[in-house]
């Protein structure tokens, strides 16, 4: 697909506030909401109550001719896999691939309990309330996506990453395991993945959401859908039946911090002597800058106990110790994007840095999407064209922004390691992942007489407000 690339906001991790007049306080969400694929479902929409899953015991799975299914916490839990059959479930947000997905995208998203958190006695309103903003902002999410030509590019990359994920760990390990898509809120769903997964025999799942980083709105959601499903099959799903383990967060590998610093390291190199030479002043002494802009989320997350925030300046850290000191002419900065909405955000925000970075006289910039692993909308447009804009206006003259790691073969290999390592290891079931990572413990406060709409991982849901707002009065519009 020919990507285009010019204006518009979204948000990948965006908190609106739609006002309707309810005035009460949203409540905590269930385990899962179910997934639309049409507005045909809305009569059958129901809110799922919460699954209770028992915690499984942590188990070693050695892939030999004969399979040893072995329980670390019980050694007399068991199962011998004489013919293992290994799958890699890839989780990942989802895009509409063309225009007319935009609004059933949209729905599916907002019928989503942890994107619009309605009291147990609204809950039956869940998909009118679902409907009536996604036929709302469907135009806008439209012109976004038409923007970059008329569809999300996240399953091309997605499969991508998989098919080369694959062919790495049979030619460095020899592993043969066929790779699965679930996606969250547009085809193929995590439904349809597990259907594949079953067709296949599979014995052994290693599940990995393609999200670094772990937050209780991209990586938690979607755990929360397996967990309802294994819960509720558990006799295809069981111990007994199929070995599973979930690598929830991974942010801190060594081959994911060399593969990101590596491409930094390629912009940084990019810089010519004239460029430096503007760079250096007795304002600026220090000639090249990295912005880490990581997708944000309400600070009313960070209080409930989502991890994202520390596990996001501790993967900066990693990265900052292998690209060149301040000694060496590099300043290390991070922010957060994509805030919508009144209520606060992870700070600081990138449209608040950039004008800060051109008043200091920062020249040369390289900004980072640190948060993403492929191209989509946010990296395409919010940080390409809005932020790019931004800097120029604000003084920063020579701009660069280090890709997302798409098939980049550090990455791609990193992937496979993980894979073979969460073979080798004592498992971490979903259940386990979810408790680990305070999944299902996010309550938030009201804000005035508003109910907070919480979308975590929502590519070209619509613009950032303010941003786009400023940027066409800069424009005259």
């Amino acid at each position: 697909m020919r990507i285009t690339r010019r204006r518009t906001l979204s948000a990948y991790c965006l908190a609106l506030s739609v006002d309707w007049g309810l005035g009460f306080t949203p409540s905590a969400p269930p385990s899962v909401s179910p997934s639309y694929t049409s507005f045909d479902d809305i009569g059958r929409s129901s809110r799922h109550p919460k699954a209770t899953t028992k915690l499984d015991t942590a188990s070693v799975l050695t892939l030999d001719d004969d399979v040893s299914f072995r329980s670390v916490a019980s050694p007399s839990l068991s199962l011998d896999l004489k013919d293992p059959k290994v799958g890699v479930l890839l989780l990942n947000l989802g895009g509409p691939e063309t225009g007319e997905d935009v609004e059933g995208f949209l729905y599916n998203l907002f019928a989503d309990p942890d994107i619009i958190r309605l009291p147990p006695l609204l809950a039956p309103l869940q998909s009118l309330v679902a409907l009536l903003i996604s036929k709302r902002r469907a135009p806008k999410s439209r012109e976004a996506y038409d923007s970059i030509g008329g569809g999300s590019p996240i399953l091309q990359y997605t499969r991508a990453q998989g098919d080369l994920m694959t062919k790495s760990l049979k030619d460095r390990y020899g592993i043969d395991a066929k790779t699965y898509i679930g996606m969250r809120y547009w085809y193929p769903f995590t439904e349809e993945a597990l259907a594949k997964i079953r067709e296949d025999d599979i014995n052994a799942l290693v599940i990995l959401p393609l999200y670094p980083q772990f937050s209780i709105s991209t990586s938690g959601s979607s755990l929360r859908v397996l967990q309802e499903e294994f819960a509720k099959k558990s006799e295809l799903y069981g111990p007994q039946k199929m070995f599973h383990t979930v690598i929830p967060s991974w942010y801190d590998r060594p081959g994911y911090v060399k593969s990101v610093a590596n491409l930094i390291q390629q912009e940084l190199d990019s810089f010519t002597p004239e460029e430096l030479k503007e760079g250096t002043s007795a304002e600026q002494p220090i000639p090249r800058h990295v912005l880490f802009s990581a997708h944000g989320v309400p600070a009313s997350y960070i209080e409930a106990g989502d991890p994202y925030k520390a596990q996001i300046e501790d993967c900066v850290e990693r990265i900052k110790v292998l690209l060149p000191s301040e000694e060496d002419g590099v300043k290390v900065h991070l922010s957060f994007q994509s805030r919508v909405g009144p209520v606060e955000w992870l700070r600081p925000y990138t449209d608040d840095v950039l004008p800060s970075l051109g008043e200091q006289g920062v020249k040369n910039l390289v900004v980072v999407p640190i948060s993403f692993v492929s191209e989509h909308i946010e990296t395409l447009e919010e940080i390409d064209i809005e932020y790019r804009e931004l800097a120029l206006e604000s003084g920063i003259t020579n701009w660069r922004r280090s890709p997302a790691l798409n098939t980049d073969p550090t990455f791609i290999d990193d992937m496979a390691d993980m894979v073979a390592d969460a073979l080798s290891e004592p498992s971490q079931t979903i259940t386990e992942a979810c408790v680990a990572n305070n999944v299902g413990n996010l309550e938030l406060e009201p804000v005035s007489n508003q109910l907070e709409i919480s979308s975590a991982g929502v590519g070209g849901v619509g613009f950032d407000d303010n941003l786009a707002y400023s940027s066409k009065m800069r424009k005259g519009k």
